[in-house]
């Protein structure tokens, strides 16, 4: 069974960081691609970064220079690290995961995903 599991959510000032992390069990890490989206209150879900089973990354423009992607395939394990946090940053914050996936920004190319954590940055 594929889990995967957030964690590092919480509540930051605006200007602030946080730094998520995302562990995947049940499923070799090594041959996935792994993304982050995220979802507001009433929004839609949307992209914020990719890094591929071959380490490239893509962030979405609203995130790029704050926000960077990594992967550490020693422990299975997904990173998001997040500067400069704005309130409209604000949302619950899930990983997803492709098998050989590569720079996908939409939801229904991943197959895994997990159950998200809570970013809340106030002003």
């Amino acid at each position: 069974q594929v889990q995967l599991v957030e964690s590092g959510g919480g509540l930051v000032q605006a200007g602030g960081s946080l730094r998520l992390s995302c562990a995947v069990s049940g499923t070799p890490f090594s041959t996935l691609g792994m993304a982050w989206f995220r979802q507001a209150p009433g929004k839609e879900r949307e992209f914020v970064a990719v890094v591929t089973w071959t380490s490239v990354t893509r962030l979405a423009d609203s995130v790029k220079g704050r926000y960077a992607v990594s992967r550490d395939n020693a422990v299975n394990t997904v990173y998001l690290q997040m500067n400069k946090l704005k309130p409209e940053d604000t949302a619950v914050y899930y990983c997803a995961a492709q098998n050989y996936g590569g720079l996908s920004r939409g939801t229904t190319d991943y197959t895994y995903w997990g159950q998200g954590t809570q970013v809340t940055v106030s002003s």
